[in-house]
């Protein structure tokens, strides 16, 4: 329309008014079920529901603080409603849309952990003191703490020698990145190892430093830790003791120094050190002159101490001796009667390793730690698909924590797993042998075990997340949610529901089906997305949860940003069903 020399446009302009859902048709249905006259529901009346539909076996007692919790957070002021001591329709929708108050999954710690250690998946981190990427970031205490205080139990601190010589630092050798103090490291370990977790926390060690500056390393651990390290009576022991017994304790893991160093060892050339890197630490050079001079310096200085002995301070500390095969990977995996120890491969070796021995892997696993790092090349600090470690029982398997992606959610997800302590209860399958002494193959064909039923009923607490014109300029978001399993090759889907437009509170009443094989080490993946036309769908919260702590009923699913931190209010209303 054009009025004078002015074009005027009248454009349709949408609604960002949130409405509320009511409860899905499930809900009101259980409601008049177990309420009895479909008003009110007595705590006598939800501890029958808590026993009968959701498994649980809660007191009337407990039954009774719900309902006041539910009563006192929807109507604080009214005083009548809180000494009802029941709840409404809306009142119960409210509890079940609770996450506090209704989580999907266990919340205390439930499994056995009397058993050794090499029996439990261990949440594991990968140069725990970088800030960033690979290459170029600085070290630092901070990403350590951050990974104490959500669970992770253990940490990799690599050793050099400061400039003079004589000190420690802490710093992805022969890059750019900035060194860190190991007292500083250390003593931010102590205060902060056990506020998550009261089980162990170990560290490993990668050690590039002289027989002087070993002992002053094991002078530093043993004035930090003091009664809270654990060190064993001797260097061979037929099995590990179990996260009970080491409650509170720090365990040193590390290869233990040799009596006398061997000359071939630290002068192999470049193309030597190449034919066993699938099997030898994570190691990196970058590539310039003033670094390649810094290499000759380090090897000038061990090949002095040639024939010095090393120190019996350090060697004792060591509570997991590392090892470091010498003939290959087939020999990497022998068990020996009365020793135990760990070993670290790279991704790439242990795809390797599961390809030709994968049988073998998982013997050594049941007795020995068997520890994956990633490779190289991860410049950007990103990760790589776990399961294949977890399925051949990798206790150790190392991300860096720094980082964010789908291969950190499902970490993050196995995880969650009794009650987020850090230490998993690895499946029976990987810790028996069968009649001939066989152990699991990775590789044979497995029929489903079970299904898992996932409804998704509806969504909401995005407006409370996030600013109203996050996901569009114009109009209200347009939700869909992504589920899925991820866990062994034959589990593997992903699914979506339809898209809801224009709504922040979008209703689904979807239904899936998951047949599992090997549902023990399944994790159910969830994503929420908003559908956008012209470019990439937004994010709108993700989470992953261990298939075998999921909580059958109706249950309140939390969703995290891309970090993994949890929103304050967005979630979803899911119901689980095992068949």
């Amino acid at each position: 329309m054009v009025i004078g020399n002015y074009s005027v446009c009248y454009c349709f302009t949408r609604k960002f008014k949130v409405t509320e859902a009511g409860p899905p048709s499930d809900v009101k249905e259980l409601f008049s079920k177990y309420s009895g006259d479909g008003n009110h529901m007595t705590a006598d009346q939800l501890r029958g529901f808590l026993e009968e539909h959701h498994q649980h076996n809660d007191s009337i007692l407990e039954a009774e603080l719900i309902i006041e919790r539910i009563l006192h957070k929807r109507h604080p002021h009214l005083a009548k409603l809180i000494n009802r001591k029941s709840l409404s329709l809306e009142d119960f929708h409210h509890f079940l849309f609770s996450t506090e108050l209704n989580p999907p999954i266990q919340t205390r710690v439930h499994q056995d952990m009397t058993a050794p250690l090499s029996h439990y998946y261990i949440y594991t981190g990968h140069n725990s003191y970088l800030t960033g990427n690979q290459l170029s970031s600085n070290c630092s205490e901070v990403p350590i703490i951050k990974a104490l205080k959500s669970g992770v139990r253990v940490i990799e601190l690599d050793l050099w020698p400061n400039l003079s010589k004589s000190n420690v630092h802490v710093l992805h050798g022969r890059t750019l990145t900035s060194p860190v103090k190991l007292i500083e490291c250390l003593k931010a370990i102590k205060e902060y190892a056990f506020v998550a977790s009261p089980y162990p926390v170990i560290i490993t060690l990668e050690d590039h430093l002289t027989h002087y500056l070993q002992a002053k390393v094991a002078k530093m651990i043993t004035e930090t830790f003091g009664s809270m390290l654990f060190s064993p009576e001797s260097e061979n022991i037929e099995e590990l003791p179990s996260p009970e017994d080491l409650k509170y304790r720090i365990l040193i893991s590390t290869k233990p120094p040799k009596e006398y160093l061997e000359t071939d060892d630290v002068s192999r050339s470049s193309s030597q050190k190449s034919q066993v890197s699938d099997v030898d630490d994570d190691a990196w050079s970058f590539k310039s002159g003033s670094d390649k001079s810094d290499q000759d310096v380090e090897t000038a200085d061990l090949l002095k101490e040639k024939k010095s002995p090393s120190s019996p301070v350090y060697k004792k500390l060591i509570a997991i001796h590392a090892g470091k095969p010498k003939n290959g990977l087939k020999s990497a995996f022998k068990v020996e009667k009365d020793k135990v120890t760990r070993l670290s491969l790279a991704e790439q070796a242990l795809e390797k390793a599961a390809g030709n021995h994968g049988q073998d892997v998982v013997r050594f696993t049941q007795k020995n730690i068997l520890r994956i790092y990633p490779k190289g090349t991860r410049i950007t600090s990103s990760n790589y698909k776990p399961l294949i470690g977890w399925l051949h029982g990798a206790q150790m398997v190392a991300f860096n924590m720094q980082g964010y992606g789908r291969s950190l959610w499902l970490m993050h997800g196995m995880f969650r797993a009794n009650r987020g302590c850090g230490y998993v209860k690895k499946p029976d399958f990987l810790m028996s042998c069968g009649p001939k002494n066989e152990v699991f193959n990775p590789k044979a064909k497995i029929m489903p075990k079970t299904s898992l039923k996932v409804k998704i009923y509806m969504g909401d607490g995005w407006h409370l997340d996030f600013k109203k014109t996050h996901f569009d300029k114009y109009s209200p978001p347009d939700f869909f949610t992504r589920v899925g399993i991820a866990g062994a090759s034959v589990d593997k889907v992903m699914k979506k529901t339809k898209i809801k437009e224009d709504n922040w509170t979008p209703v689904w009443n979807e239904e899936f089906t998951f047949p599992l094989a090997v549902p023990e080490l399944a994790l159910l993946r969830i994503e929420v997305h908003s559908y956008n036309m012209s470019e990439k769908d937004d994010f709108a919260g993700q989470i992953c949860l261990p298939v075998s702590e999921l909580r059958p009923g109706i249950r309140a699913v939390p969703l995290c940003n891309r970090k993994g931190d949890q929103y304050t209010s967005a979630r979803l209303l899911v119901r689980f069903e095992f068949v």
